[in-house]
């Protein structure tokens, strides 16, 4: 069996690295020490994030391929790094929003805490340029990003795993208020879950305190409570940490 081989890098985003491999058909990821807000505008260097993320990462993509969701993911390789497989990525992030917080909040007057009883989906267009505007579907299709059948597809698998996560993190006393995936396409052109789900990309609270467990306290200027929180996350997922 031929190991795996890092070679060049593919590409390379605010928080990872991605490198291909002896096999055109797989990657590896690598998750960076930043930390990023306001797409972007708010960035710092937090020690060792990237290990909490690949731990996290790793543990949640498993529990969903376990519920039968198709994702990238194929095994973790070392502290920093997964092989995935290599997907075109879909210019769009995904949001789903269980409780209002954040960018619906403001954008609709609406106070934070709400807890939504049918979950709101949103598109964002990942464009720096535009700084990630909010479109609906038709733009979509209109940009010929995707078809009306993917978007179908996108959302019925969104659906699921929005009903498996809040189901596996509520047992760990966490509610997920709301948050972002992004797809990829494979070489078959099967749709697929790809990047990262982490507190970088998740609003968690505590369930009987209401804490922010997540990169709210970065954007809120408490970059030193930041590590000890995402930690924390680990612990209550029960990964044994190597820090």
């Amino acid at each position: 069996m031929i190991g795996i081989i890092k070679k060049n890098l593919l590409s390379e985003g605010k928080t990872k690295k991605i490198y291909t491999t002896n096999n055109p058909f797989e990657v590896l990821i690598h998750h960076k020490d930043n930390i990023t807000a306001l797409n972007g505008l708010k960035k710092n260097f937090l020690q060792d994030k990237g290990i909490l993320n690949n731990e996290i990462t790793t543990l949640i993509f498993k529990f969903l391929i376990s519920c039968e969701i198709k994702t990238h993911f194929i095994r973790k390789v070392n502290n920093r790094e997964q092989l995935c497989h290599k997907v075109d990525p879909i210019p769009l992030e995904f949001v789903v929003r269980n409780i209002t917080s954040g960018s619906i909040s403001k954008r609709l007057g609406i106070k934070e805490g709400i807890f939504i009883s049918n979950p709101i989906f949103e598109i964002f267009y990942k464009n720096d340029q535009l700084q990630d505007p909010l479109i609906n579907d038709h733009h979509a299709v209109f940009l010929k990003i995707l078809s009306y059948e993917e978007l179908n597809i996108i959302y019925s698998m969104t659906s699921k795993i929005n009903h498996f996560l809040k189901k596996y993190f509520l047992d760990k006393n966490i509610l997920l208020v709301d948050f972002k995936i992004e797809f990829g396409k494979n070489h078959r052109n099967e749709i697929m879950l790809s990047d990262e789900i982490s507190p970088d990309t998740c609003r968690f609270w505590d369930k009987k305190t209401m804490k922010k467990l997540d990169k709210d306290l970065f954007r809120m200027g408490f970059k030193e409570k930041v590590f000890d929180i995402y930690m924390e996350i680990l612990k209550r997922l029960n990964i044994s940490s190597s820090i």
